[in-house]
């Protein structure tokens, strides 16, 4: 018997250990009733009074299991879900303009317009994935693990060959991960507030595409957080100048003095998945040389 393995052994049982030699009881297995123990008891950690329980959970999954692949630094994007890829926009386009309306078709031509950002995402995904993996410290795609513009960026990684990460979230419209997201980093949250923090946490850039509400919340977070001092400074990156220009007037916010001058150089406006690789390249010093 080989003692020096005394010295490393657990002197309590694991929960993992007593939940898989316990038994029920005949007496006590019956609904309602508090023989359940409270870690298995789904009935008690959903009470009201466990929230606290339960947001602490929401964050310590995700960090526990992104540390345990090795993920230290991420690019976040953000963008619509409702953006398609391009060849199911050609084919939207083509089916209304073989019998739909002229607003159908209206709706369809901008549909298509609007597939360029999918692939740029996509794009810009590979190119990180791709020259970071290479350089031996690699930086990981996150999205919100939907479809659109996550759908690209979890698809651009996985072309890549690479991990990625989703951060989905319960809707009342049931929203699905999409198929291009790592397995083991793939998360499912109900609190948006633990989601936009894991955004965050590990983030070196946000990259910040066409989108609506929940698009603006994300970005006006990161520029709030970074703004006030909260979070380092890193690249937030806004794509389709033209499309954020006509959506905000940051210029109107420095002139009415609502935000300070400079505040508006938080971001920087980008075109292309290049033009947005060579702006983090350049913020890091990718060029060959290890990130950490």
């Amino acid at each position: 018997m080989n003692r020096r393995q005394d010295l490393t052994a657990r002197n309590i049982p694991s929960a993992q250990d007593e939940l898989g030699a316990l038994g029920g009881h005949p007496d006590y297995d019956h609904p309602g009733s508090a023989y359940q123990l409270a870690f298995t008891d789904e009935t008690f950690l959903l009470r009201e009074e466990l929230r606290p329980v339960r947001m602490q959970l929401e964050l310590l999954k995700p960090e526990l299991m992104q540390a345990e692949q090795g993920v230290q630094s991420t690019v976040v994007i953000f963008g619509s879900a409702r953006i398609l890829p391009r060849d199911l926009a050609e084919k939207q386009l083509a089916e209304a303009e073989a019998g739909s309306t002229s607003d159908a078709i209206r709706r369809a031509r901008m549909q298509l317009d609007m597939s360029r950002y999918y692939e740029e995402a996509r794009q810009l995904a590979k190119l990180i994935t791709e020259n970071t993996l290479q350089g031996g410290d690699p930086i990981y795609v996150v999205t919100g693990g939907g479809p659109g513009i996550m759908e690209a960026g979890n698809r651009g990684a996985h072309e890549a060959g690479g991990k990625s990460v989703g951060l989905n979230i319960v809707l009342p419209h049931e929203q699905h991960p999409n198929p291009y997201i790592t397995p083991e980093l793939c998360f499912r949250f109900h609190y948006f507030a633990l989601r936009k923090m894991h955004f965050v946490m590990r983030s070196v850039a946000l990259v910040c595409f066409p989108g609506g509400f929940g698009t603006m919340d994300e970005l006006f977070e990161a520029l709030t957080l970074i703004q006030t001092g909260k979070s380092r400074r890193r690249p937030i990156l806004l794509f389709g100048r033209e499309f954020w220009s006509r959506l905000i007037n940051f210029d109107l916010l420095v002139e009415t003095g609502m935000i300070s001058p400079g505040d508006e150089k938080l971001f920087h406006y980008v075109e292309t998945a290049e033009e947005a690789w060579s702006l983090l390249e350049t913020e890091y010093e990718l060029g060959g040389t290890p990130l950490l």
